[in-house]
């Protein structure tokens, strides 16, 4: 089943560039593209069967990190890949707080994007190096937030604990599975209660605030 992908991006000759690196591969079906976030929502409502979006963050109207929270909010089961030229730790941050799979830099090459894709679908999340290594400094030293001044009463079980710890060492639903002999299924289903519990949407969100509480190290 091929994986079907919008794009949100102010600039036509990108969205272009963009549909052209999709067009290499066969497991990936472009659906439609928007020129802002509020575009992108119109169009999601008409035809919401999207998989996945490549998320530009600099858009007029809407731009990718507000129409990255509205939609996790209207459609949760939609993975959002950032694809930005900027990579500079408040966009990080703020698209991870806004729900955003993963972030990937407009210059990656075909077969990285279309690797990324792949991964945030089978519940990995996309990154080139750089954001990687950003990403990392932030979950060792988040930016000051309510929840580092006010520690949440959340309380997870042993086995939610377990695949919590699991994701923070990056590893896929599928290797999670076979890490606890588990089933993949039962996976997602133990990252949807954890992730109601922590009130996040995303892993990386997860992980921040599991450690912020002292629920994982």
């Amino acid at each position: 089943m091929k994986i079907q992908i919008a794009i949100a991006d102010d600039n036509n000759f990108l969205i272009s560039t963009i549909r052209e690196k999709l067009s290499f591969f066969n497991d990936l079906e472009y659906q439609f593209s928007a020129l802002n976030g509020k575009e992108l929502i119109r169009k999601l409502n008409q035809n919401p069967a999207i998989d996945l979006i490549l998320m530009d963050i600099e858009m007029p109207i809407m731009n990718g990190i507000e129409a990255t929270a509205e939609i996790k909010k209207r459609f949760p089961n939609i993975k959002i890949v950032m694809l930005t030229a900027f990579d500079n730790d408040e966009n990080i941050f703020n698209a991870i707080k806004a729900g955003a799979d993963g972030y990937l830099l407009k210059e990656t090459k075909p077969e990285e994007l279309h690797q990324g894709i792949v991964d945030t679908i089978n519940g990995g999340a996309a990154m080139n190096p750089s954001i990687a290594i950003k990403t990392l400094r932030l979950l060792r030293n988040p930016i000051v937030n309510v929840d580092s001044h006010h520690k949440a009463d959340i309380t997870l079980t042993d086995r939610e604990t377990e695949v919590l710890e699991q994701l923070a060492k990056g590893y896929s639903y599928s290797i999670i599975a076979d890490n606890l002999i588990i089933s993949s299924g039962t996976v997602r289903k133990h990252i949807e209660n954890i992730y109601k519990k922590l009130q996040v949407h995303n892993k990386i969100e997860a992980i921040i605030k599991a450690r912020n509480n002292n629920l994982i190290d």
